[in-house]
């Protein structure tokens, strides 16, 4: 009886060292996952929820900081989970203090954003959300812009679903902190 080939495992640090084949990669549970390029809307609006956080953290200086899908943050190891929020945030408390690292982040972002594109699959979403918050997001937001509406998941991954007129609010997370969805979707 022949035997099935088994695929090595690819680790974080696999993934770090690959070559720049200008394709970007998520790694999930040891597997390279190739992630397509999104459609033009769902950027525009991660670059604009992004400015958002951005314009707190210049008016709240020290709280943390904000970045965008070319983080990624290793959730799990062995085997090891890289993800990479469209739109992430940090609260400085969970910055360690070497700093900001040179290879992925590890653990979760304090808060992660997906924004949903045409091509996400509802199964292959959901998974992101719970594994952020299994590895300790403490809020994600999904924002669908087709639907135009949002749900905003606490760390006990219960949802609170916003319609096009709903804002997301920071929390405990970005205290103070406010996003109407109308002023970010097409």
């Amino acid at each position: 009886m022949a035997r099935a080939a088994v695929a090595a495992l690819i680790t974080a640090d696999d993934l770090l060292e690959m070559p720049d084949d200008g394709r970007r990669y998520e790694l999930v549970a040891g597997e390279l996952v190739d992630v397509s390029p999104s459609a033009s809307w769902p950027g525009i609006v991660a670059s604009k929820v992004s400015h958002r956080i951005e314009t707190y953290i210049d008016d709240h200086p020290g709280v943390g900081v904000c970045g965008v899908a070319e983080a990624g943050f290793r959730l799990f190891s062995n085997p090891d989970t890289v993800r990479t929020p469209d739109v992430w945030f940090i609260a400085a408390a969970h910055i360690r203090e070497t700093g900001i690292p040179d290879g992925f982040w590890p653990g979760a972002p304090d808060l992660a954003i997906e924004v949903l594109s045409p091509s996400d699959r509802f199964a292959d979403v959901m998974r992101k959300v719970r594994e952020y918050l299994a590895a300790g997001a403490r809020r994600v937001w999904l924002i669908d812009l087709k639907g135009r509406a949002a749900a905003d998941f606490g760390p006990d991954a219960t949802a609170a679903l916003l319609d096009e007129d709903g804002v997301l609010e920071g929390g405990e997370v970005l205290p103070g902190f406010t996003l109407a969805l109308r002023d970010i979707l097409p």
